[in-house]
């Protein structure tokens, strides 16, 4: 007998809009609506909503919430300000990742992780396991969903359901308690598509309402449902990791190149900081890069990638760009091998192809 697969709050909404469903981790989500090209484009162009209820919430507060997060994280947890979000890896002893989240700073020692929907359980005990002081840690992710409508067009569509300005959210900036089309949820300036957008967490009977509402509003303006392919898709172009593809329990943040989210310098000791610190000093043995096709071909994840005969790496994430119909990829392979130009060989289907190292991100969009 197979498990029950898990449904996000929003499940009976997606038929409505033709949601075609997969198992994407245990979870019972929508891969695409109308196509996953369409949704894209509407996202780089317009406006997309996505269902992203399935990510956890987990409440950090105490006394002690900021020098435990400092020993939990590998970003400066005292570098946010209130209002504030920040991107951070948690990291085991060996500098493998946990998980990749973001902290949002509530109020004076109250704080709020968004964590990856695979990783809530995993996660939640890690942080039980290293609470230290006067630090409460809780699960709140069945009390929670979430809506993230992302794409050029999504401040004028979402303004139109609130009187509060919401020109004053800055990116990784967020309000709680906005007045949404009736609803009080928690406006953040984050996404996960390389577009400006917005995520709305709150109780999952108004972020169903507003599903409904957000697509009403935008609708003259082209805003599309939008699913996991076009989640997907538009992360990988813009270079934004995923875990368990480019970060995992064996790959550290800096070999995914999120050290941006990893300072080594901030006082306070983190999980795995020694362990990065050494990895820093002595050379990555491995990165991620960019790699676009010269011959036929997709790079798909987990093909490998050879240089002279011998394997260097392996993709992490492929597919054919929607927006430049390139074949490229990300694969982590031998740092010494990883200068642009240079010319590797992909196995795909027990044949190896060429391919060449390239710049990254594929896509950033224009201010």
């Amino acid at each position: 007998m197979t498990n029950q697969l898990k449904r996000t709050p929003l499940f009976e909404e997606y038929a409505k809009y033709g949601g075609k469903t997969i198992d994407f981790g245990g979870w019972e989500l929508p891969v695409q609506f109308s196509s996953i090209k369409e949704e894209h484009d509407a996202v780089r162009n317009r406006a997309g909503l996505f269902d992203v209820s399935h990510m956890g919430e987990i409440f950090v507060e105490g006394a002690d919430a900021l020098n435990y997060l400092q020993n939990l994280l590998s970003n400066d947890i005292s570098k946010i300000a209130i209002g504030g979000a920040q991107y951070n890896a948690m990291c085991y002893e060996n500098g493998g990742v946990v998980d990749d989240l973001l902290v949002y700073y509530l109020k004076e020692n109250s704080y709020l992780l968004c964590v990856n929907a695979a990783n809530i359980e995993k996660d939640f005990e890690w942080m039980k396991k290293h609470v230290q002081g006067d630090v409460t840690v809780t699960n709140k992710s069945n009390e929670y969903a979430q809506i993230a409508l992302q794409g050029p067009l999504s401040e004028e569509i979402l303004q139109t359901l609130t009187d509060t300005n919401l020109s004053e959210i800055k990116t990784f900036k967020f309000i709680e308690n906005v007045n949404v089309g009736g609803h009080d949820v928690l406006v953040s300036r984050t996404g996960y598509t390389g577009e400006d957008g917005f995520e709305l967490y709150g109780a999952p009977v108004a972020i169903i309402d507003l599903w409904n509402n957000i697509l009403d509003a935008g609708k003259e303006k082209g805003v599309v449902p939008a699913g996991l392919g076009a989640r997907d898709t538009l992360r990988f172009e813009a270079c934004l990791p995923l875990y368990g593809q480019e970060l995992s329990q064996d790959i550290t943040p800096l070999e995914a190149g999120i050290g941006f989210a990893v300072k080594l310098q901030k006082e306070s000791d983190f999980i795995g900081k020694d362990a990065l610190k050494a990895q820093k000093e002595n050379g990555l043995p491995r990165k991620i890069v960019g790699v676009e096709m010269i011959d036929k071909g997709i790079p798909r994840h987990g093909y490998k990638v050879f240089k002279d005969g011998a394997e260097i790496g392996e993709i992490t994430t492929g597919t054919q760009s929607p927006l430049t119909k390139r074949n490229i990829g990300l694969a982590l392979i031998d740092s010494k091998l990883t200068e642009l130009g240079t010319e590797v060989e992909i196995e795909i289907r027990n044949k190896k192809v060429k391919a060449i190292i390239v710049a990254t991100p594929f896509y950033k969009r224009s201010k």
